[in-house]
C-alpha cells in the first residue's frame, strides 16, 4: 500500500527524506514487530508507547520508521520539534560541540553557551526588567524548581494551580496535575501545600474571564489564604488538559491578584513557548508578564534542556549551591538551543506559526460543520485542538479520539490525543511543515471521521 503526495515547495528538504506521506507496509510493519518484542522483554509497561512504530529517520515535518514508512509528523514529539527535525542549523551546532566538549558541569567549571541560552532567554520572555534563568533537563525540573524558587523568595509554602493543569511525573508534579490517571495513580503519597482552583474553560463553563478569574480568586482566598501561598503556576494554554485557551481577561485578573498579594506568578510555557503560538511565548498573547516563566520542550530542538527564567530578585533568592544538577544546561543541548532561538530569529518563524493556523484552523472548521462530534475548536498558532463529543451533548466522546488517531496511523498521519477525559486531538505540527501536508493530513482525518 503506498499512500502519496507530491513534495512541497518552500518546505525543509532532505535529499533522502522527501516531505511527502508514504506508506509502505502495514502499521507497524515487520521490523517495528520485530522491535517492539525486544522491546516488551526489556523496557517496562509503564513506559509506554501511544504508535507502536520504530523510527529510524526524520527531516522537516516526516519521520521515516525503520519499514521505509514516512508519516506526516502533527504531533512534534509533544512539541519538541518546532523548528522542524534535524534542521541543519541545529544538527551543525551540536555537532560542533560535540567535537569540543561534551559535558563539565557549569557549576564546578562553566562555558559559554549556557551564558548564551540564558541572554536569550532574558531577551524574548515577557517583561524589560533583569532578568535570570537557570538550566535543567526537563519541563517537570523546571516546573520543581520554579516552585522552590517561589518558595525561597516568598518565604511561604503554598502551591496553587488549576483544574485540567499538567505539570509532570516527578513527586511535587504529580500532585500538581489535574488528572491522576496513568501520570499518579499507585506512585503516592505526594508533596503536600498543593491546592488546584477552578480555571477558565469557555467550552464548558460559559463564563467571561472577569467571572471565572472570580471565581479562582475566590476559591484560592476561601482554601489558602493568599498570605500563605507562594506561588500560582499556569499553563496559558493548558497543553495536556486539552489546549484550553482562557476567556479573554482571565489571566491578566489573576496576575494581578497575585502582584497585590506579593504571590509569584509562574508562566508553565513547557508547551506554549518557543514560538509555538505564533509569539515567543503564548503569555504574549494575553498580555502577561509573569514573574518566572518555565520553558522545555521546543527549547533545543529535540535535546534535553529545560530552563526557569525570572525577575533577577527572584531567582536570586536562593542561595550559592541551592540550584543546578549535574547534566542541568549540558553544552551540547545549550549549543543546539542557542542555534534554535537564532533560526527562529533569523528565519520568521513566528509568522509561520499564524500561517499555519490560518490553514489548519478553516479545515477544522469545516470538519466541525461535517462531522457532529466535534464540539469545539481551540487554540493558537501551531498549538490547534479538537474536542469531541456525543452528538448534540458537550459529554466526552473518547472511544472516537481513539479511533480517529488510530486510523490516522495507518494512513501515515500522527496526531496526538489529549484531554483530561481523553476526548481531545491536538495538533502540534512543526513550524517548517507546509500548507501541502496539512490539507493532505486533514484529508487523512475526514476520510476517519467518516468512516465512524
Amino acid at each position: 500500500m503506498t499512500d502519496t503526495l507530491a513534495p512541497a515547495s518552500g518546505t525543509a528538504q532532505d535529499p533522502e527524506i522527501p516531505q511527502e506521506r508514504s506508506i509502505v507496509t502495514a502499521i507497524p510493519g515487520p521490523k517495528s514487530q520485530e522491535l517492539h518484542e525486544r522491546r516488551k522483554a526489556v523496557v517496562p509497561v509503564g513506559v509506554h508507547s501511544a504508535l507502536p512504530v520504530y523510527i529510524e529517520r526524520a527531516h522537516g515535518a516526516i519521520v521515516v520508521d525503520v519499514d521505509g514508512n514516512r508519516f506526516i509528523d502533527l504531533g512534534g514529539g509533544i512539541g519538541v520539534t518546532t523548528v522542524g527535525h534535524t534542521v541543519d542549523t541545529v544538527v551543525d551546532a551540536a555537532r560542533e560541540q560535540l567535537g569540543q566538549v561534551f559535558h563539565t558541569l557549569f557549576t564546578i567549571t562553566p562555558y559559554e553557551s549556557y551564558v548564551r541560552v540564558a541572554e536569550k532567554l532574558a531577551e524574548h520572555t515577557p517583561g524589560d526588567f533583569a532578568k535570570k534563568t537557570v538550566l535543567v533537563n526537563s519541563g517537570a525540573e523546571a516546573v520543581e524548581n520554579g516552585v522552590k524558587i517561589a518558595r525561597k523568595h516568598t518565604g511561604r509554602n503554598g502551591v496553587a494551580v488549576l483544574d485540567h493543569a499538567y505539570h509532570g511525573r516527578t513527586n511535587l508534579t504529580m500532585a500538581m496535575n489535574y488528572k491522576a490517571a496513568p501520570y499518579a495513580t499507585g506512585f503516592g503519597p505526594f508533596a503536600g501545600d498543593v491546592y488546584r482552583a477552578p480555571n477558565s474553560y469557555p467550552y464548558h463553563d460559559g463564563l467571561t474571564g472577569e467571572q471565572a478569574a472570580a471565581r479562582t480568586i475566590g476559591y484560592l482566598e476561601k482554601t489558602v489564604g493568599a498570605s500563605d501561598l507562594a506561588c500560582l503556576v499556569v499553563e496559558p494554554v493548558q497543553g495536556e488538559g486539552g489546549f484550553i485557551v482562557p476567556a479573554d481577561g482571565y489571566l491578566p485578573a489573576l496576575q494581578e491578584w497575585c502582584t497585590a498579594n506579593g504571590v509569584v506568578f509562574i508562566a508553565d510555557e513547557i508547551q506554549s513557548g518557543m514560538a509555538r503560538t505564533g509569539a515567543w511565548f503564548a503569555s504574549e498573547h494575553f498580555g502577561l508578564v509573569p514573574d518566572l516563566v518555565l520553558s522545555a520542550k521546543g527549547i533545543a530542538g529535540g535535546l534535553p534542556l529545560a530552563g526557569v527564567t525570572g525577575r533577577a530578585e527572584i531567582m536570586d533568592s536562593a542561595q550559592p549551591g541551592g540550584l543546578g544538577g549535574t547534566f542541568g544546561g549540558n553544552p551540547v543541548a545549550a549549543a543546539a538551543s542557542v542555534a534554535v532561538f537564532e533560526h527562529i530569529e533569523t528565519t520568521g518563524l513566528l509568522a509561520e506559526a499564524a500561517r499555519i493556523e490560518s490553514t489548519l484552523r478553516p479545515e477544522l472548521e469545516r470538519l466541525r460543520s461535517k462531522h457532529d462530534i466535534i464540539g469545539d475548536v481551540r487554540g493558537i498558532g501551531a498549538m490547534l485542538a479538537i474536542e469531541l463529543v456525543q452528538p448534540g451533548t458537550h459529554e466526552p466522546n473518547p472511544e472516537a479520539v481513539n479511533a480517529i488517531s488510530a486510523a490516522a496511523a495507518q494512513r501515515g498521519v500522527i496526531v496526538l490525543t489529549a484531554g483530561t477525559y481523553g476526548n481531545v486531538l491536538r495538533f502540534l505540527p512543526s513550524l517548517a511543515i507546509s500548507d501541502e501536508l496539512l490539507l493532505d493530513a486533514v484529508g487523512v482525518l475526514d476520510e476517519a471521521f467518516s468512516a465512524l
